[in-house]
């Protein structure tokens, strides 16, 4: 079926993604998957050709449209072109969000001309050792000092954590509080106190650093406090539907791409003297899977229009994540069997689509959290 989500005005845009990813992207990926981290120049190229910031207003630096459909197009170019490493989402869609909707006037006009520019690359630190999706378990503690906090605590699996200059820490800062006792801080690189650990080796995604984030007395401004008073848990709930489509939105492009690709391996790789295509079981597995992609596919597309009219609920965003990523999981390993030994082999499309799409079903919420969402809603 054609889709009917974009104007001209999308396709002018995807456009002019795709020459940034050519042009600044594709030709250094596989360095940064060696060094496990990009460029910082290429953070610089993104925010001249206009892609930071998309929903920063105009007067900040950023692209002033609140149109979720351009940050798609982004999702869905950056992972045809398996291009991993650079996490304009993340800043865009999941920390832009507190920065511009969180923020005071004088942190507006502080953070977000960097933030647009790529001068200022951001991350957001939720997850500690030991607690991941239970926010009750965060143990990290801000102490109120009077004209400011005393940060203590540590951060595991930050993605853009080596890099960033920005971090957005959720901390304790009411201890009886519980999930109710967490407020959203701000620190800058360079703060007495803030350290970075290890860049993590991760299975996939190699060129996105991931990293572990330590605190000991590191002294926050107060006027670096974002949004209420132990009010994280109501900002991060808030913000949660809009980073679980974006991981969807990327999911059912990997899935199409990777069918479209092992499709037309099909047509010409032979066996038995003809092209696999022709054989049944090879027709019924892909037929399959097209099958899934256009079911998907339309659910998703809407949930990106109903987002755009601010009707998207939490319910809708996990039934969205967890079926796309679970699906992008079953297309990436039955497309790698099809593939037969070349799917095995490391520079195989396939194959780096096979690991760098694993952590789709475990990052926003893993799949388990996404049911317990749904079945929550429907039988409490």
């Amino acid at each position: 079926m054609q889709r009917d989500l974009f104007t001209d005005e999308h396709e002018a845009f995807r456009e002019t993604v795709r020459t940034f990813l050519a042009k600044e992207v594709v030709p250094h990926h596989e360095r940064w998957e060696k060094a496990g981290v990009v460029d910082r120049s290429a953070w610089l190229a993104a925010g001249r050709q206009g892609l930071l910031g998309l929903a920063v207003p105009e007067e900040y630096g950023g692209g002033g449209t609140a149109d979720f459909r351009y940050p798609v197009v982004l999702a869905e170019e950056f992972t045809k072109a398996g291009a991993s490493g650079l996490a304009i989402g993340l800043h865009n869609d999941i920390v832009g969000p507190y920065l511009a909707n969180l923020a005071t006037e004088e942190q507006k006009r502080r953070w977000l001309p960097g933030f647009c520019s790529g001068e200022t690359v951001t991350a957001v630190a939720m997850t500690e050792p030991g607690a991941g999706s239970d926010l009750q378990g965060i143990r990290t503690t801000a102490t109120d000092r009077g004209d400011h906090w005393v940060l203590n605590g540590s951060k595991t699996f930050i993605s853009n954590g080596i890099l960033a200059d920005l971090v957005v820490v959720v901390a304790r800062t009411t201890p009886e509080g519980g999930a109710k006792g967490l407020s959203l801080l701000v620190v800058e690189r360079g703060t007495p106190g803030f350290e970075r650990g290890r860049n993590l080796d991760k299975i996939g995604q190699k060129a996105q650093d991931t990293a572990e984030l330590f605190f000991d007395d590191v002294v926050v401004p107060k006027e670096n406090l974002l949004g209420e008073l132990d009010g994280a848990f109501v900002h991060l709930m808030t913000n949660l539907a809009q980073e679980r489509l974006t991981i969807a939105v990327s999911a059912i492009a990997a899935a199409e791409h990777l069918l479209e690709l092992t499709t037309e391996y099909m047509k010409e790789r032979e066996a038995f003297g003809k092209p696999l295509g022709r054989l049944q079981h090879v027709r019924f597995e892909i037929a399959e899977m097209a099958t899934e992609c256009a079911v998907t596919r339309t659910f998703v597309d809407r949930c990106v229009t109903e987002h755009n009219r601010w009707a998207l609920t939490p319910v809708d965003a996990s039934m969205a994540k967890w079926w796309a990523t679970e699906l992008q999981k079953r297309v990436a390993d039955r497309c790698l069997q099809l593939h037969g030994g070349y799917g095995y082999m490391a520079e195989f499309p396939v194959a780096k689509a096979f690991l760098d799409g694993r952590i789709q079903t475990i990052y926003g919420g893993t799949t388990e959290i996404m049911k317990e969402i749904i079945g929550r809603s429907l039988l409490n």
